[in-house]
């Protein structure tokens, strides 16, 4: 397959939405848990939540964008 192929751009898009979606999750869902006071073990389980979901999201709309930007 070509080094610039779309398919290979959007993956790259995605990868890189996915860890920066993640990081910003983690970091909220930690500010989220704390400030409403999300008792024991469930603090880990709303962190984890959050940081896939927003992880997933971002993940998602950086690959469109990157789909729509690459001809």
């Amino acid at each position: 397959m070509a080094r610039d192929s779309v398919l290979t751009r959007v993956a790259a898009g995605a990868a890189v939405g996915g860890a920066i979606g993640g990081a910003v999750g983690a970091v909220y869902g930690t500010y989220d848990a704390i400030r409403y006071k999300v008792p024991g073990f469930l603090k880990i389980r709303h962190i984890g939540q959050t940081t896939v979901g927003s992880a997933a999201v971002f993940s998602l709309f950086l690959a469109a964008g990157t789909l729509i930007r690459s001809h």
